[in-house]
């Protein structure tokens, strides 16, 4: 038999801030919260599933890091993440005032399409991750006031769709 199969192309990959998209800073009300971290009652169990349901990988990029299988991904019902691992800090380089999380995401990436999702995501970003990546890519940034909203994931989700 001669040919080739094409092999299914990756999905798209789902960076995930926690701290403003996940955990929004906002005046609530929130439940009250009796962890170590009270701020994690502020999570909706009901971004889980709808995350989970997008046809993406998710892959943690906060500083929560590790922490965030363990602490996040329980509340939202998700499985264990993949995690962005982050140099460690460095002196401004002088990169235009894009996020310090920008080239690794991309490094990470490695040309595959992708979705980052946080609040300090600017313009700036998106002009460096423009000139520097060779797949599709959205940088979303959510207000950090009210988190992700279902607004938001209609964003992602007709992203994903267009792909």
């Amino acid at each position: 038999m001669t040919g080739s199969t094409a092999l299914p192309l990756p999905l798209p990959l789902l960076y995930l801030d926690v701290d403003g998209p996940l955990i929004p800073f906002g005046a609530g009300p929130y439940p009250p919260g009796d962890d170590a971290n009270p701020l994690l009652a502020r999570i909706d169990p009901t971004l889980g599933p709808r995350l989970a349901a997008l046809p993406c990988e998710l892959v943690w990029a906060t500083t929560w890091a590790a922490e965030a299988n363990e602490c996040v991904a329980p509340r939202l019902g998700l499985p264990e993440l993949p995690v962005v691992v982050w140099p460690e800090p460095a002196e401004e380089d002088g990169r235009g005032g894009i996020h310090w999380k920008t080239p690794v995401l991309l490094a990470h990436a490695a040309g595959r399409p992708f979705i980052w999702v946080d609040d300090e995501i600017t313009g700036a970003d998106r002009t460096w991750v423009a000139a520097h990546h060779p797949g599709r890519a959205l940088l979303h940034r959510v207000d950090p006031g009210r988190g992700l909203a279902e607004a938001d994931l209609g964003v992602l989700r007709d992203w994903l769709r267009s792909a």
